[in-house]
């Protein structure tokens, strides 16, 4: 995940770059249901779903103090499993690891760091738990072919109850490469929706596409490979002109909604639009 330079003083407004839909006729499509907003330096990174319903956002002024003491400067989308609450933290260009901190329902938190494997990117842009709790899947910036996965911390019981090292068990090897995901999110055992923030056009037609990845079967921690295919585009509107970029997603499994972050340009950068969606037969 980039690293922003926020200006006060913004409007959010229209000017679409309109939302696409699922390729193929007659396949379940995600419609846009809603837009909101939140303000970018508390929430302008991700979100992720409490079970009463609410938003948990995250931004770079919700890093606390002693984890920023420590070296971790940036903080990624999050996930929330069973009540824990799941964050994904990276340091500066020269860190040699990464580390995802975890916070019980009762307010505890542990830090589990990760010390990066030969040709890993420091990059820590999301954490997302698969719905069985037990495994933890991140990413890296730039073009990649593949998802971390890693043992979820607390809730499998291969890791340490008190926080300490967490190793990678192994990864999701992706058919066709991505670009630049800052976040995704389980929608069923095997499938995930992933946001991009590629603007080229040159993996897939959709500028800042929304992803789908499908897997074989459930993660289990073995070797999987996944097939990758874009959605939609995500919107991009503003007032302001210059390039956007997409942030967090989220997939509320109670409600069925799917929020999408975007943190238009310009002036009007410090608020972040929240796009809502809900799948509907096509």
């Amino acid at each position: 995940m980039r690293r922003h330079l926020v200006t006060p003083v913004c409007l959010v407004g229209a000017l679409a770059l309109g939302a696409g839909t699922a390729s193929a006729a007659g396949d379940p499509h995600w419609t846009e249901t809603g837009t909101a907003s939140t303000d970018t330096l508390g929430g302008g990174q991700g979100l992720a779903t409490r079970a009463d319903g609410s938003l948990l956002y995250r931004g770079l002024v919700d890093i606390p103090l002693g984890l920023r003491i420590k070296g971790w400067n940036h903080v990624g989308d999050p996930d929330i499993a069973n009540g824990y609450v799941f964050d994904a933290y990276q340091g500066p260009d020269t860190a040699t690891s990464k580390m995802y901190a975890v916070t019980t329902p009762a307010g505890k938190r542990y830090e589990y760091v990760h010390q990066l494997n030969p040709g890993e990117k420091l990059n820590n842009s999301f954490a997302t738990v698969s719905p069985d709790g037990q495994w933890l899947v991140s990413g890296e910036w730039g073009e990649q072919r593949r998802l971390q996965v890693f043992p979820a911390p607390l809730l499998n019981p291969a890791t340490s109850p008190t926080g300490g090292g967490l190793n990678e068990a192994w990864q999701i090897t992706l058919d066709k490469p991505v670009r630049d995901i800052q976040g995704c999110d389980f929608v069923t055992d095997t499938r995930l929706l992933c946001a991009s923030n590629d603007a080229t056009g040159t993996l897939f037609p959709e500028p800042r596409p929304l992803l789908q990845v499908d897997l074989p079967r459930k993660v289990d921690g073995q070797p999987i490979t996944a097939a990758v295919k874009s959605l939609l585009a995500l919107p991009q509107r503003s007032v302001c002109t210059g390039a956007f970029e997409t942030e967090g997603v989220d997939y509320d499994a109670n409600s069925g909604t799917l929020r999408a972050e975007m943190i238009p340009p310009g002036v009007c950068a410090v608020a972040t639009a929240v796009y809502s969606y809900r799948q509907v037969a096509g």
